[in-house]
């Protein structure tokens, strides 16, 4: 070692002090030099240690940057890529996948992807992100288009929703009680008690639907994220609330699932029009959309990027054609082709399951970011 490190490392005796020192080593004399070359000693010692430390301190600062780049880099887009693989995302929605969790700063994708609602929030954040920062109408509305789709083949894919009681059940989550071949519409008001209470469902004359004390009832029910259960449940028991009449039933921990709906749906009330269409052949092969001028109204009552329900007084026979409009508070218009897939008596009026057969992007993309309330403030 060089430097400070040889200080102390000549020989001690006293012939070699007399020379190095120019005095007789008698008692007194040799004491102060040896305390002399122990201070030297300390000295040296001293030094040998701080440069140590101090190239110990670089090396840390040096892990530390390293860290940090870690920190900076966050996941592999290599390791992200065979996840979108895996889940069936193409090229474009995997690279809009890796951008919705870059832009949130995710270090663990799969911590993300199992959580529907980090992924929500994650892609909420895009979602603003997006409309701030598109320069046109048609990328604002591709790119959204994009981030939509992508998140809807993962919400099917995670599957991270798992109901296996009547108490885990939200309130004011929708519901139908089933009878036979009919579905009368109700609501969870709560399942945190000792009992399921819903509202209690009305029959075709809008009166409360029969039900004794002690039967067993069929209820289907649907998770914000669109996992569809069913449980069989006994009655216990009925009562007038100052608002409502609610039905109260037995809890259950037998739960079956039901086919996954492809896409997730909202409760809301939306006034809307509909107008019947026909398929006009008389010019041959070639078909042709006709709309009716006659208008019809109503109110949507769920809706998604695949369909909606529309209760209305003017019921329509299943297999109809229609054209569906709706305004939203901006005067932004929604409208869509659908079909009529089946219906419900639900007092006097009727509810219309409705298909979307075509519906313009930018309709599209309203009624995802409703459904997904991205755009609520």
């Amino acid at each position: 070692m060089n430097g400070p490190a040889n200080v102390g490392m000549f020989p001690l005796n006293a012939d070699a002090l007399i020379d190095a020192f120019g005095m007789q080593a008698d008692g007194l004399g040799l004491q102060a030099i040896l305390f002399l070359i122990g201070v030297a000693l300390v000295v040296a010692a001293l030094i040998v240690v701080s440069v140590l430390k101090n190239r110990g301190n670089l090396s840390a600062l040096n892990d530390g940057r390293v860290t940090l780049k870690r920190r900076r880099k966050g996941f592999s887009s290599f390791t992200l890529h065979r996840i979108a693989n895996d889940m069936g995302l193409d090229r474009d929605k995997a690279k809009m996948l890796e951008f919705v969790l870059r832009n949130d700063n995710v270090t663990d994708p799969v911590k993300s992807l199992d959580s529907p609602d980090l992924m929500d929030r994650h892609f909420k954040r895009a979602y603003r992100l997006i409309e701030q920062t598109s320069i046109s109408e048609g990328e604002l509305n591709n790119r959204l288009s994009v981030l939509f789709a992508t998140r809807n083949i993962i919400e099917n894919y995670t599957d991270a929703v798992t109901v296996t009681s009547t108490r885990q059940i939200y309130d004011n989550t929708p519901a139908m009680v089933i009878q036979g071949d009919q579905n009368y519409p109700t609501k969870v008001i709560s399942a945190q008690g000792e009992t399921l209470i819903v509202d209690h469902p009305v029959n075709n004359k809008g009166t409360p639907l029969k039900v004794a004390k002690g039967s067993k009832v069929n209820i289907a029910f649907f998770t914000k994220s669109s996992k569809g259960f069913s449980v069989t449940s006994r009655v216990i028991g009925s009562m007038e609330t100052m608002n409502r009449r609610i039905l109260k039933l037995a809890h259950s921990n037998k739960i079956k699932k039901l086919s996954n709906r492809r896409f997730r749906r909202r409760q809301t009330i939306i006034s809307s029009s509909f107008y019947l269409v026909n398929v006009d052949t008389t010019l041959g092969i070639k078909k042709r959309l006709l709309v009716d001028k006659r208008k019809f109204v109503g109110n949507i009552m769920d809706i998604s990027a695949g369909g909606c329900s529309i209760k209305t007084g003017s019921p329509i026979k299943a297999g109809q054609k229609l054209k569906i409009e709706f305004f939203h508070e901006d005067n932004f218009s929604v409208a869509a082709l659908g079909e009529v897939l089946r219906t419900n008596r639900t007092g006097f009026n009727t509810v219309m399951h409705i298909k979307f057969l075509k519906i313009p992007r930018k309709s599209l993309n309203f009624i995802n970011a409703m459904v997904y309330e991205y755009a609520d403030n």
